[in-house]
């Protein structure tokens, strides 16, 4: 309780600075509205906030979904094949390498400016931790656990599911921290370059439109989606039975 009062007045002050700051510096509200103009702007468009903060989480999911199913196959394949480690990391290195930014339009000649083209930088930005943290996960398998078990005459299928998985767990969740706001942050991007609804082209459309009220509300609500959905995942990772295993 205590942790969860020091963490509200720290942000009650920080709202606080904020509003009364922007009123005592005589800062221009299209620079920087004070915090009450951006909920006031914010509650004004509330149906249309809605609607597309749930465009944009509908976005985020679905690519998180798939950046983890692909992170986990190539992370396993990689764990298990010399031949993939060699010929597909590298790849996926360069590709998260790259300005993912600069991929973005590209995305939009690919596959237009529907849902696909939001999906596909989503799992472009949340994919590489997933690879990594499985490998990383998979990699941390004590040896002489791993010779023990084959020594039992325990079989390949055996030893992962009740020795590599267990113990490669924490390290894949920690590694789906990072993917989640990662997702969030492909989709609002994908949105910026070419859309039609969603977070990220309510931003465009009210940055270009002067008002930065709005821009600013809709900011805050990407920032508290990208907030929810870290939490989430972090109480998975808190509540599973393996958070407090040691292999």
């Amino acid at each position: 309780m205590k942790k969860l009062f020091e963490t509200l007045a720290f942000w009650v002050v920080l709202g606080l600075v904020w509003e009364f700051g922007v009123r005592w510096s005589g800062t221009r509200e299209y620079v920087l509205p004070p915090l009450s103009a951006v909920f006031a702007a914010g509650w004004a468009m509330r149906a249309q906030l809605l609607a597309d903060t749930l465009t944009t989480a509908w976005e985020v999911l679905a690519g998180f979904a798939l950046a983890l199913a692909g992170g986990l196959a190539l992370g396993l394949l990689a764990s298990l094949s010399t031949l993939a480690r060699r010929t597909l990391l590298p790849f996926v290195t360069a590709l998260q390498s790259m300005p993912k930014i600069a991929l973005a339009p590209l995305l939009v000649v690919w596959f237009g400016y529907g849902f696909a083209s939001k999906l596909a930088a989503a799992v472009l930005f949340a994919f590489f931790p997933v690879v990594i943290a499985t490998m990383g996960g998979l990699a941390s398998v004590p040896l002489n656990l791993d010779e023990h078990l084959r020594a039992l005459g325990a079989s390949p299928a055996r030893t992962f599911w009740h020795l590599r998985l267990p113990a490669a767990l924490p390290a894949l969740m920690d590694g789906l921290k990072i993917a989640m706001p990662l997702a969030v942050i492909g989709a609002i991007v994908g949105e910026f370059i070419g859309a039609e609804d969603g977070l990220g082209h309510l931003i465009v459309f009210a940055t270009s439109n002067a008002q930065t009220a709005l821009s600013f509300a809709a900011i805050l609500v990407v920032t508290v989606l990208a907030m929810a959905f870290y939490g989430a995942v972090d109480l998975v990772s808190r509540a599973v039975w393996w958070r407090g295993v040691t292999v």
